[in-house]
């Protein structure tokens, strides 16, 4: 069998490769389909972990966000025109906040993004995606790991450097997540135990 009989609608790309707006465009792509590179990344089932740590980080930022920012759970940002990754949780500027229809947003918009580490998405996740995020100016980035220890989220906080553009690690938080910027944050990070 061939791979046009298994996957005869199956998306060629044309000689000038996809861009983003091919991400939008093109009928029928699996949900949450994000384009890194100009190459469309289809994601894998997501475990219990990845679903509550995301939404216990949802939920938190929410209450802590300013009214001029809001928080935003699985939605593509565009960084340029082969760049559209799909931060697990981003927060944004309420102008960035089109209406209910709204399917992107723009790097311009983001103010935070966190990624939640799963098997399948590791090394976008640590690598490639933070790199993107950096070099679209995104001030702020979380990378969420499970401890090993204890299954619980571990946040490793990371500010762009306004000299190199990249990222620095301004901290790793186990227990709890406290922090001053973007805004004042304080998320128990062993509520997971209870969700």
């Amino acid at each position: 069998m061939s791979v046009e009989d298994l996957f005869p609608d199956w998306p060629r790309p044309p000689y000038e490769g996809f861009t983003a707006e091919d991400l939008f465009r093109l009928p029928d792509l699996p949900p949450h389909t994000q384009m890194i590179d100009g190459s469309f990344v289809f994601r894998s089932r997501q475990s219990r972990f990845h679903s509550v740590t995301n939404g216990l980080l949802e939920t938190g930022l929410s209450r802590a966000a300013p009214a001029h920012l809001d928080v935003v759970r699985e939605m593509v940002v565009v960084l340029g025109r082969r760049q559209a990754p799909e931060p697990d949780v981003a927060v944004i500027r309420a102008g960035g906040d089109r209406g209910p229809s709204v399917d992107r947003y723009y790097a311009r918009d983001v103010v935070l993004a966190v990624e939640t580490v799963s098997p399948d998405s590791e090394e976008r996740d640590c690598g490639r995606k933070p790199q993107l995020y950096a070099e679209a100016g995104i001030e702020h980035f979380w990378r969420v790991e499970m401890d090993g220890s204890d299954d619980r989220p571990v946040v490793y906080v990371h500010e762009r450097d306004q000299v190199t553009g990249v990222y620095e690690l301004t901290g790793v938080h186990r227990v709890r997540l406290r922090l001053t910027v973007p805004f004042g944050i304080d998320i128990d990070l062993t509520e997971i135990d209870r969700l």
